[in-house]
């Protein structure tokens, strides 16, 4: 028997408690967090109250929430065992995902995904990402197993972040040679011409959610190294013209605003040994009136081709602030499209 919490039956005069032990006193510290903070966001989120009782903690509800949480508990206290730290993501994760699964290993000569406790790792020079939903983890699959992957749904869902950071565990795996990270850059209401500087200077603006992304997961320096060594390469869509892109990662973010012969031109760069990704949210298109949506097509024309993964994401896996997603819900509510 390993050192997993253990559960223990509720007598009879506790018919709506179960009583969890967790063998080493300083993992249940780190699970409790400083002021008991893990146990309010578990007791906020799944309507549960949680006593600390020495080396056991007793989860008090209705049935199904108090089994819920005492599994989160387990998969939480497991989670320290392997050496890893909580955070609150970590805990929302744990709610997302439900009860661990069993552990189904790693491929064979492959470092680029673990599985741990059935949840999927992603490795980079700073940290360990981990998807925090199903839909989440269904995408990352879809990233590691597909040459062409379509990540779509609205803003907070991490389709560009998680990209990233996969592409940036293949590039550091050997996997890929290089990383290139493209999006239109549209102009909503501000002409570039009118910007001041150079046209990097121009552009970059555009570009700094996926500079932002990189910096999560490789050190500044080695970041700017790459970049001018061309091994990452951060541009507009229309820099892409005319290329292909052989032995590489590459991500077209923001693809709403692609027209539809920018779609083509950019899907058709694909060469060998190279992976593509292609984020969207149909919700924010910022094209000209009339003007048809390249994602939109691709979705239409694309369908069915079982080499591309289709991955779509709603406000149930959105991971920012818990008002994003109930903003999200209003808007689409009020929709006559939807």
């Amino acid at each position: 028997m390993g050192t997993d919490a253990l559960s223990k039956a509720a007598t009879p005069e506790q018919v709506h408690e179960t009583l969890l032990e967790f063998p080493d006193n300083r993992l249940l510290i780190d699970l409790c967090g400083e002021f008991d903070r893990n146990l309010a966001q578990i007791e906020h989120q799944m309507s549960v109250q949680i006593i600390r009782r020495g080396n056991q903690l007793a989860v008090i509800g209705d049935g199904d929430a108090r089994g819920q949480a005492a599994a989160v508990l387990q998969g939480l206290y497991q989670r320290l065992e392997t050496g890893r730290a909580i955070e609150a993501g970590d805990i929302d994760g744990e709610i997302r995902m439900g009860p661990s699964q069993a552990n189904t290993g790693t491929r064979d000569g492959d470092q680029m995904e673990m599985f741990k406790g059935g949840h999927v790792e992603i490795k980079t020079r700073k940290k360990l990402v981990e998807p925090r939903t199903e839909g989440q983890k269904a995408y990352v699959k879809s990233l590691f197993n597909k040459s062409l992957a379509f990540g779509i749904g609205p803003a907070g869902t991490g389709k560009t972040y998680l990209a990233v950071a996969v592409g940036v565990n293949m590039f550091i795996g050997g996997h890929v040679d290089k990383i290139i990270l493209s999006r239109p850059a549209v102009e909503a209401g501000e002409k570039l011409g009118y910007l001041p500087g150079d046209m990097k200077d121009k552009v970059d603006p555009y570009m700094q959610p996926l500079y932002d992304a990189l910096g999560d997961f490789l050190p500044a320096k080695q970041v700017a190294k790459l970049i001018e060594e061309k091994r990452i390469e951060i541009a507009p869509l229309a820099f892409m013209r005319g290329r292909t892109l052989s032995n590489a990662f590459v991500v077209l973010d923001e693809a709403q605003n692609a027209t539809t012969m920018q779609m083509k031109m950019f899907l058709t760069r694909l060469g060998e040994g190279s992976r593509m990704v292609i984020t969207g949210d149909r919700s924010q298109v910022d094209l000209p009136r009339g003007v048809n949506s390249g994602l939109h097509d691709a979705e239409r024309l694309l369908d069915g081709i079982k080499e591309i993964s289709f991955n779509y994401f709603t406000s149930k896996d959105v991971v920012r602030h818990p008002l994003v997603a109930k903003i999200i819900e209003a808007y689409d509510a009020a929709d006559p499209a939807k």
